[in-house]
């Protein structure tokens, strides 16, 4: 018990010294019920998701890879995804803030060239796992193409989806299905189509999903 209170009072510090700092622009709301935003799909075909299509729970969360807020949210949608596996239906959308994270558009098409090799959720994890490496690089591109390897990616197909018409056209569809939703920040997440604000934790989470579950 302790440990699980250290671990989110860390997590809770470090989002909230990057607020300060002013460093992200993110939606970190504690509280009641989020109001003033309409509901989002489910699920669509072009969706990237993990688990299970037809779960009775679907978490869907707008996310940049370049946020910090994001990045300390990675590894609690992680234990989501392992605690719930075929139970839940977890869906990644872009909404990639490009006026203040100079390669975030970037990182989406690398992610979305990724998946067109059937890999979108192995660069997803390398993404964040990585963001401190790429976030402020000149030469992020690069090094996104340096992560091909080590996901065992063809380089020459990766190079030519990036700068794909399709693919640019799949980070601003989410986007603008984001913006339809009144997203304003990042990450924001919806649960079976409502926006929730920001669980501080992986048994925030858990609860939440369990009352959803139960209905």
């Amino acid at each position: 018990m302790e440990q699980g209170k250290s671990s989110t009072t860390a997590l809770w510090i470090v989002v909230t010294l990057l607020l300060v700092a002013g460093g992200i622009y993110g939606l970190i709301r504690l509280g009641g019920p989020s109001t003033n935003s309409a509901p989002v799909d489910r699920v669509t075909n072009a969706d990237h998701l993990q688990g299970n299509a037809s779960a009775k729970v679907v978490l869907i969360e707008y996310s940049d890879f370049q946020c910090p807020a994001c990045g300390a949210y990675y590894p609690i949608v992680k234990q989501i995804e392992e605690t719930y596996g075929d139970e839940l239906a977890i869906v990644y959308r872009h909404f990639p803030l490009t006026t203040i994270h100079k390669n975030a558009d970037a990182a989406a098409r690398a992610a979305e060239a990724a998946g067109k090799q059937g890999k979108f959720f192995a660069m997803h994890d390398l993404l964040f796992e990585k963001q401190a490496e790429w976030s402020n690089a000149t030469d992020a591109g690069a090094r996104f193409v340096t992560y091909t390897e080590s996901l065992g990616l063809d380089r020459d197909r990766f190079n030519a989806d990036i700068q794909s018409s399709d693919v640019k056209e799949k980070v601003d569809a989410d986007r603008d299905s984001g913006v339809a939703a009144s997203v304003q920040g990042t990450p924001t997440f919806f649960l079976n189509g409502k926006k929730i604000n920001n669980p501080r934790s992986f048994e925030e989470f858990r609860k939440l999903i369990e009352s959803v579950r139960t209905e």
